[in-house]
């Protein structure tokens, strides 16, 4: 990674598509463009390749690490990379397409900044393509990329792409993505994804990469409500420090200096930070996703799973929650089921009280009729937790405004959820 610049941004971005679309191949020319995958992983690949009797040398193999998705061709779990070049750092959850790993899409894509999805020239979008652009905007990723991979199998038409670009455009229209890019591309021959492609000279827009490098990423975080979730109290009870008292955790939102009034949650204390310390060295200022250890002025109680806040900008405290849920258990989920919620750093236990709809995630239907939801479901549902929680809308923090439930006999995780303003 020589010359990587040590205030280059990380973006997290998802990849989906229809089974043959193209996801893995996309990776892996990524990787091995910018020369990130290691010596020995393309002589592995080159050789299976090799050994398959391909035509060239099969960059999926390089994401497609299970051996059953070696052997079916295609994704199934949720394969995570790192790459970086000069301008920034990725990482990349290459996510299953078909519908029985929905849930698989959703936990690759719940932190993403972006997302890419793959669609085949040739066919244009599909039921699959729909299915994971409502996911992406149910899970409010900011950037959604439509990849028209396989531009070489239509003659490079500049026809084709337009048309395909417009149906996506009056798709996209109906989601809450704000920022949509449709590149045309070749995965296999690398064409529009690093280096641009020859064959298109009509297409004047980024590459693949050159739109993960430049895409704005600054204004996706909740800079303006400061929330702090503690996750620590650190007590060392030393001789050297006897009155220390310090509260580790990670910055969910917004900006936190030395001096700021805080209101601590769910109790309503207030009171002011003293310091903020960064591995051990005072700092002036904390954002969001950085990880510190904040010290208050007042010898107030504060514990684990509590959320320090500004009076002035309160989250929602609540026991009663409206919430979507991406069902990931064989088990059913039904009215009255009761499991255990965590959500930011505290844990508590919740009853369903309620189930207003299924989402049909293929044409949006919403199924008020329904009694349950299976693996694989989404749903609108409400939950009445025994202590109360303290969170933002999903719509408004993603950190602050998403749990799990947790089956307490398996300690299975059986539900994601995003919470949502009542």
């Amino acid at each position: 990674m020589a010359g990587l610049d040590d205030d280059s941004e990380l973006l997290r971005f998802s990849t989906a598509g229809s089974v043959d679309d193209g996801k893995s191949t996309l990776i892996g020319r990524l990787l091995y463009d910018t020369k990130t995958a290691f010596e020995d992983q393309i002589e592995a690949v080159e050789d299976v390749s090799r050994r398959r009797g391909d035509e060239r040398v099969n960059l999926a193999l390089l994401t497609d690490g299970l051996r059953s998705e070696r052997e079916q061709g295609i994704t199934i779990d949720v394969a995570y990379r790192y790459f970086a070049t000069k301008r920034r750092k990725f990482i990349i959850a290459d996510t299953p397409g078909h519908i029985q790993y929905t849930r698989n899409m959703v936990t690759g894509a719940s932190t993403a900044n972006l997302s890419i999805i793959l669609v085949d020239a040739r066919h244009g979008l599909v039921e699959q393509s729909r299915r994971h652009a409502l996911i992406a905007s149910l899970l409010r990723i900011p950037h959604l990329v439509f990849a028209v991979n396989k531009m070489d199998l239509v003659g490079w038409s500049e026809e084709r792409f337009r048309a395909i670009e417009a149906e996506l455009t009056a798709f996209t229209t109906r989601l809450a993505v704000p920022d949509v890019a449709v590149i045309p591309l070749s995965a296999l021959t690398g064409a529009n994804v690093v280096e641009r492609a020859a064959e298109m000279p009509w297409y004047r827009g980024r590459t693949i990469l050159e739109h993960l490098e430049q895409v704005d990423i600054t204004t996706d975080r909740n800079l303006f409500d400061a929330r702090f979730p503690v996750q620590w109290v650190i007590r060392p009870q030393s001789p050297e420090h006897p009155d220390y008292r310090g509260y580790a955790g990670q910055v969910a939102g917004g900006v936190l200096r030395p001096g700021d009034d805080v209101m601590v949650l769910p109790s309503g204390v207030t009171t002011r930070i003293a310091r903020i310390e960064q591995g051990g060295v005072a700092i002036d200022i904390a954002v969001a996703p950085m990880s510190v250890t904040i010290h208050l002025v007042d010898n107030v109680d504060v514990a684990r799973g509590d959320m320090l806040c500004r009076p002035s900008s309160q989250p929602i405290v609540a026991q009663e929650l409206d919430a979507m849920v991406c069902w990931m258990s064989e088990r059913p989920m039904a009215a009255s089921g009761r499991y255990a919620l965590k959500h930011t750093t505290r844990w508590t236990r919740a009853i369903v009280t309620g189930l207003a709809y299924r989402l049909d995630v293929n044409s949006g239907h919403q199924d008020a009729a329904a009694s349950h939801l299976a693996l694989n479901d989404l749903g609108r549902i409400t939950l009445r937790t025994t202590t109360p929680v303290v969170y933002d809308p999903y719509l408004d923090n993603r950190l602050t405004g998403s749990f799990v439930l947790v089956d307490e006999a398996t300690n299975a995780t059986v539900a994601a959820g995003m919470l949502l303003e009542r």
